[in-house]
């Protein structure tokens, strides 16, 4: 029988001039205030002082998740706007100037800036967090390498950072690349069950690679502070049903996991090297690539590689069946990566210099 599994959501946003598209280092402390108010407890300052997070309530259903972001995400369009800002809610942003940003004045942030210097700097970027309730009895690192294998599909639906530094960059997801700069944030390790990953933590800590109290980032974690698995391999999505659908499709796959998988699947070399290879094509071509299936092992499309989902982990809710649909529209018209880069083909075809291209491009990326 399954059993619903609550959930949570957390989006982080850059705060961008509407006039000049750009993101400044220091937001005034009357641009913050308006955050704040906007969001209340919800709100949270993220790495960097012109960044911010919407970490939302936990759920029971996606009805709940569409009415507290569509509220939420309006309260903070409207406070911005009338200091004249806006939220940025795409990974990356196209033109940014981040070598002028400023880390926030948290502590706990101005660590990450001294530890990893030109790697942190380089890190304005948005994610998209999924968390995931689990029973106590269930061992969140056999669930977390049943669920590997479907990661970069989930990566493909976000993907929303083709551009960087007024360029193309060749990737759907080139916040992805800039990731693996930073260490344990690429794939979760292959370790078998939860006493291993106890171990492994243990290792690290006694070495000196993580402090006592220190989290892995991986692309896929046990939450350290909720008895959650956390999704963090998504980009950050403009668009809320795309947001909505992402969480839905995680959601479900957990719960199927716990439901039916009860035995734990062996951490084998080949199921990583798959899981690996096709992580670098979502972040390379993102619903373009041709993925190595998941058992058949043979070359699909991301619309193929979404109904072996479909036929392998039946949807069964009213939710699941919505994120479904959503996701083959996403797959089959394209992804906020794509329309970024059209928009910016469109805007210079148009006639628009670079700048101005750009900054339609920035337009595009906030919330909606």
């Amino acid at each position: 029988m399954i059993r619903p599994c609550t959930f949570g959501i957390e989006e982080e946003y850059l705060l961008v001039n509407l006039g000049s598209g750009q993101v400044p280092a220091t937001p005034s402390l009357a641009v913050i205030g308006r955050c704040r108010e906007a969001l209340g407890r919800y709100f949270a300052q993220e790495m960097f002082r012109s960044q911010i997070e919407l970490a939302s309530p936990v759920f029971t259903n996606l009805h709940e998740a569409r009415e507290f972001f569509q509220r939420s995400r309006q309260r903070l369009r409207v406070a911005l706007a009338e200091e004249g800002m806006g939220p940025y809610a795409a990974a990356s942003h196209p033109c940014a100037a981040w070598l002028r940003q400023k880390p926030a004045a948290q502590g706990h942030y101005q660590q990450l800036f001294d530890d990893y210097r030109h790697v942190a700097r380089r890190s304005l970027l948005n994610g998209l967090h999924v968390h995931v309730g689990v029973p106590p009895a269930c061992d969140r690192m056999q669930l977390i390498n049943r669920l590997l294998p479907w990661l970069p599909l989930l990566l493909v639906l976000s993907t929303s950072s083709p551009l960087w530094a007024g360029q193309a960059t060749g990737y759907m997801s080139y916040r992805r690349v800039i990731c693996g700069e930073w260490p344990h944030m690429g794939l979760p390790e292959a370790l078998p069950d939860w006493a291993a990953y106890q171990r492994y933590r243990t290792l690290l800590q006694r070495t000196g690679a993580l402090a006592a109290d220190g989290d892995l980032w991986w692309a896929l974690r046990p939450s350290r502070r909720y008895p959650t698995v956390e999704l963090r391999i998504c980009d950050g999505c403009p668009n809320l049903e795309d947001v909505l659908c992402i969480a839905a499709l995680f959601r479900h796959l957990v719960e199927h996991i716990i439901a039916y998988r009860h035995d734990p699947l062996p951490c084998s070399r080949e199921l990583r090297w798959i899981a690996q290879e096709n992580y670098w094509r979502a972040m390379r071509h993102g619903r373009h690539a041709h993925f190595i299936g998941c058992h058949e092992q043979q070359p699909v499309t991301a619309q193929g590689w979404l109904a072996q989902l479909q036929a392998q982990i039946p949807i069964d809710s009213a939710d699941a069946e919505r994120a479904c649909r959503h996701a083959l529209h996403v797959l089959r018209h394209g992804t906020h990566a794509d329309q970024q880069l059209r928009c910016l083909a469109q805007a210079r075809a148009d006639g628009l210099g670079k700048g101005q291209a750009l900054r339609a491009v920035v337009a595009a990326g906030t919330c909606i």
